[in-house]
């Protein structure tokens, strides 16, 4: 990674996103954290200006980290984050979700996950609740169907070398016991080989309710970081649809990384 961008409307949800980027990345002397904000008149450009600038100096007393400032007159807050994006070529947007007011959810959850749907960079969601830990246990939940093509295993190369932790791969289905069969072993042994850098680990959980296993395992095992892949034909699907992922994202305390495939 070389960019990481931190959208701030400057609401306890979007600080609390900027904390948790900079503690992330503490010694990734390489990465630039980029706070970007959007305003619409441009009457307000040089507060933003401003508050951006003493955010940096914020964070920077107690993080050792590259930070850099964007302000920009943009009427649309996801078409102005996109264009940065592209801009800047950032590998990761870093968004938090849920406010402290009613208007504060509505507006930047919504953006968060409307971000997601974009597909312009992988955009890690840090819920309200959750507290930053090292990135030491990663969770990769996939459906086992076809994971050659439907896993990007760039990008989530990319964000592992990064941090190196221990990979869990967990498969959920309510149907059969998948796990006892030939064509699991054979998609087992290909996500195996796309990150042997990782010696990733392998679960199956046989339960009904997707979300209720996800969160039973990562909290068994210590997970800091969730990472699900958005494509057709996946249960992650049934997470990743509006309501789903609103209800999901809220209730976590864990990091999810939301990358299309």
């Amino acid at each position: 990674m070389t960019t990481v961008i931190v959208p701030v409307d400057f609401s306890e949800t979007s600080l609390h996103a900027a904390q948790y980027a900079a503690k992330l990345l503490v010694g990734h002397y390489g990465v630039t954290l980029l706070l970007y904000h959007s305003y619409s008149k441009t009457s307000e450009e040089e507060k933003a200006i401003s508050d951006l600038e003493h955010l940096k100096k914020l964070l920077m007393q107690d993080h050792i980290v590259k930070i850099e400032t964007l302000a920009h007159n943009e009427d649309d807050f996801v078409e102005g984050l996109g264009k940065a994006v592209r801009h800047r070529k950032a590998d990761l947007v870093i968004m938090g979700i849920r406010g402290k007011s009613p208007l504060a959810q509505v507006f930047f959850g919504s953006n968060t996950l409307k971000m997601v749907a974009t597909k312009l960079c992988p955009v890690l969601i840090v819920p309200e609740k959750a507290s930053f830990s090292p990135i030491e246990n990663v969770m990769l939940a996939s459906d086992f169907k076809d994971t050659f093509n439907t896993i990007p295993s760039a990008p989530i190369k990319d964000f592992l070398g990064s941090f190196l932790p221990t990979l869990h791969v967990v498969n959920v289905d309510k149907d059969h016991y998948i796990s006892l069969e030939a064509e699991y072993e054979n998609e087992k042994k290909q996500i195996r080989k796309m990150f042997e850098d990782y010696n990733p680990e392998f679960y199956f959980m046989r339960l009904f309710d997707v979300e209720e296993a996800l969160n039973m395992f990562a909290e068994d095992k210590n997970i800091d970081l969730i990472i699900a892949i958005q494509h057709e034909k996946s249960f992650m699907e049934r997470i990743f649809k509006i309501n789903k992922t609103e209800r999901f994202t809220y209730q976590s305390k864990i990091p999810i990384l939301a990358i299309h495939e």
